[in-house]
């Protein structure tokens, strides 16, 4: 069912539609939500919330990098299982995992089950003291993403949403494609736009990139060929008697016209074939591996090549607390594969030194193994030490960050904060993190957290910058 729209200037064909019991390919408001009408929708409506759109603040300094794309390990994965592995502390903590491998960087090792990374690591930075003591999903998973602590009377946007803010519609950008996109689903557990309202959520995808046709939530339907699109698109057309009835002058109809343009070029022109993944040649597909996973990677590289700002892929089933290693012997060689065909494409393609690749979830797990029932081999939350690999964008490959102890459970040296590795971020992405953001009560928010809030963190990542 077509949903009302908010602006009377478009009742038209949205009634006429509901009048005919058609549903279209995407609605006005899903279209406003995804992004995709540009400047257009500027046009037709005011701000989502009524609220002005903010004016991003001149970069702090030039931008090396022009998009992000993030790994999220869902869950958390475990450190000592992926890039900090401690053999030496035995089987207690190790498990099985006892032959970490040797990268093509000297003196740097990660999990044996990662062997394709390591002839990439070169290309990326690991992080090994990332720390925030927090053991629970919800409120880590907001500190990673926010750089805040969770608590406050304001919740606070994600990355992604501040990198649409600064870097989406309000900052020129033009692109049909929605300038924050998440693969396949939500993360959950936090608001990724909070106090900046829905205009900065992302388009969520849904769908399965390794199915045999990516099911685009509102831009490709199941069921329904290109050309019965084509022939609802003209039946709509013929239809629409009050255009007819005022003419082409009317700039508000023009208006309109130009937003189911967009809207018609993501379902059925160049704009929406980058979801065609069968466009890919059948060894670049298995090379990322035939899985969502694998094939998320692959999505993430044509975004970013279609100047996509920020890209999320959700990637789930890290939250091991039972049977934790016959799960990493599925998901780390899965992992391994789609993550480093990414890292090479990107290099090869020449988009490795303007894409951010960050990897990582919202902690580590406990470098005890749980043996004893009804763990079973499991290891639980553990926000006190654990690791994220970074690369691309400016960061410095081949670089080891900081240190935990002989077991994984503290930090050794140099603790890295979840806001050390945004504000590092933003500083290659030229967005100056004492930027303002647009509060709906007018309260002097930054982009970073200030000093006087009193929070660890914020240290520029000098090492790997």
């Amino acid at each position: 069912m077509i949903h009302h729209s908010e602006d009377p200037r478009c009742w038209n064909l949205e009634a006429e539609i509901a009048m005919l019991g058609l549903r279209a390919p995407m609605t006005r408001r899903e279209a406003i939500r995804a992004g995709i009408l540009g400047a257009a929708a500027a046009l037709l409506s005011p701000p989502l919330g009524g609220r002005a759109a903010a004016v991003p603040a001149p970069a702090a300094t030039a931008a090396k990098a022009k998009s992000v794309i993030q790994i999220w390990l869902w869950g958390g994965p475990s450190h000592l299982d992926t890039f900090d592995p401690k053999p030496e502390a035995g089987s207690d903590y190790c498990g099985p995992l006892t032959s970490p491998i040797a990268t093509n960087v000297a003196g740097i090792r990660i999990g044996e089950l990662l062997p394709l990374l390591a002839k990439q690591a070169d290309k990326y930075a690991l992080i090994r003291s990332m720390t925030h003591g927090v053991n629970a999903h919800e409120t880590a998973t907001y500190t990673v993403q926010t750089g805040r602590a969770s608590g406050g009377r304001d919740v606070f946007p994600g990355v992604g949403a501040v990198v649409s803010l600064f870097k989406g519609y309000d900052a020129g950008y033009r692109g049909l494609l929605p300038p924050y996109i998440v693969l396949t689903e939500l993360p959950g557990r936090f608001s990724e736009a909070g106090f900046l309202g829905s205009r900065y959520k992302p388009f969520v995808s849904g769908g399965d990139p390794a199915a045999a046709r990516f099911l685009v939530e509102g831009v490709i339907a199941q069921g329904i060929t290109d050309e019965r699109q084509r022939a609802r698109r003209d039946l709509l057309r013929r239809l629409n008697t009050l255009e007819h009835a005022l003419g082409s002058g009317d700039p508000r109809l023009a208006a309109l016209a130009q937003c189911e343009s967009e809207a018609y070029e993501m379902i059925l022109g160049d704009a929406g074939k980058v979801f065609d993944l069968a466009q890919e040649p059948e060894p670049i597909r298995e090379r990322y591996g035939r899985n969502t996973f694998g094939q998320s990677c692959l999505m993430a590289r044509r975004l970013v090549e279609r100047g996509v700002p920020y890209v999320t892929i959700n990637y789930k089933g890290w939250d091991t607390h039972k049977g934790h290693f016959p799960i990493m012997r599925r998901k780390l060689p899965e992992f391994d594969r789609g993550l480093a065909s990414l890292l090479q494409e990107l290099a090869e393609r020449g988009l490795l030194e303007s894409t951010i690749v960050w990897a990582g979830g919202e902690f580590g797990r406990t470098p005890k193994v749980l043996w004893e029932p009804p763990w079973n081999g499991g290891r639980n939350h553990f926000g006190a030490v654990f690791s994220t690999l970074v690369a691309g964008g400016g960061f410095r490959g081949g670089q080891v960050v900081g240190a935990s102890d002989a077991r994984g459970e503290e930090v050794l040296e140099r603790p890295v904060h979840p806001s050390d590795v945004i504000a590092s971020m933003y500083e290659l992405l030229g967005i100056d993190p004492e930027a303002r953001l647009p509060h709906p009560e007018g309260a002097d928010v930054r982009a970073m957290p200030a000093k006087a809030e009193g929070l660890p963190g914020r240290q520029r990542l000098t090492e790997i910058l």
